[in-house]
């Protein structure tokens, strides 16, 4: 099984797809895919398509968007007759879509999956920013970039189970993005940066790394003024909208650019709690 989310929502058996198209089987769906290989519970399904106010045929309508989804995948596996599970057998829907005591179970089967494929090689990539191996650390965090083709799950109607997983999910690619700039800065590559900066700090209007490795990046750059324009303007929003101060790490850096000083100051992470994401819409 080939399973994608870090977009559109697409998980294919044995070559076709079993992604179905009414709504509430693409959440069942999704939640069963972010999960693969992992018991799904009752619950967490019926919180996720109902939230606090599941009728009273919860789990009957549940049973029957597990049935949809188990023909889909019986119309895949008969692509191939010979697919076979562990004991030589042919698979079945049921091998692949499991019912357990408490819940439900989507079998991999060890295909594809790009959200592993992402934890996988940011997770390369920050070992080897930790080793100080930057010119690694950035082509392995690019490369985990590149699976994303879009805001996750972006075509699925949320509730609340998989609105918490696609926010964990984009701090992730957030995190991953933030790692990968500074493995940039590290190699001296801030004149390439300044354009995707410009981009994120005008999407992520109050995150303080974001805003300090533009500031940076314009300052090597030489264009000191707007670099200390830009933690002007990050001020003003953080002190309206928050009623916060920028980081100590953040003044800091403002200081060393200020009195043209700033290469003995790395672009500072935000100590606990102060990286603050406001987005523009």
């Amino acid at each position: 099984m080939d399973i994608e989310v870090l977009g559109a929502l697409a998980v294919q058996e044995n070559g076709a797809s079993i992604t179905p198209t009414a709504p509430k089987p693409r959440q069942v769906l999704a939640l069963l895919a972010l999960h693969a290989d992992r018991v799904v519970p009752v619950a967490t399904l019926t919180d996720e398509l109902w939230g606090q106010t599941p009728p009273r045929s919860a789990r009957t309508t549940l049973q029957t968007y597990v049935l949809q989804l188990r023909e889909l995948i019986a119309a895949a596996l008969a692509r191939d007759a010979g697919a076979a599970g562990a004991a030589g057998a042919p698979r079945t829907a049921k091998d692949v879509l499991v019912t357990m005591p408490c819940g439900y179970l989507l079998a991999a089967g060890g295909g594809g999956s790009d959200v592993r494929a992402f934890e996988r090689l940011s997770g390369t990539g920050y070992r080897a920013m930790d080793a100080g191996d930057f010119p690694g650390a950035a082509r392995q965090l690019r490369e985990a970039l590149a699976l994303w083709t879009g805001t996750a799950l972006a075509d699925v109607q949320a509730g609340p189970q998989l609105q918490m997983e696609v926010k964990r999910l984009e701090e992730s690619r957030l995190c991953a993005l933030d790692q990968r700039i500074e493995a940039d800065l590290r190699l001296g590559r801030h004149r390439e940066l300044l354009a995707e900066l410009t981009v994120l700090v005008n999407r992520y209007r109050t995150h303080e790394t974001l805003h300090a490795q533009f500031m940076l990046a314009l300052y090597r750059s030489g264009r000191r003024g707007e670099a200390l324009e830009t933690y002007q303007r990050l001020r003003t929003l953080l002190v309206k909208d928050l009623g916060l101060e920028p980081s100590a790490a953040l003044q800091r850096l403002q200081w060393f650019i200020l009195t043209a000083h700033p290469e003995s100051a790395a672009a500072p992470a935000p100590g606990p709690g102060r990286e603050r994401l406001l987005p523009t819409s």
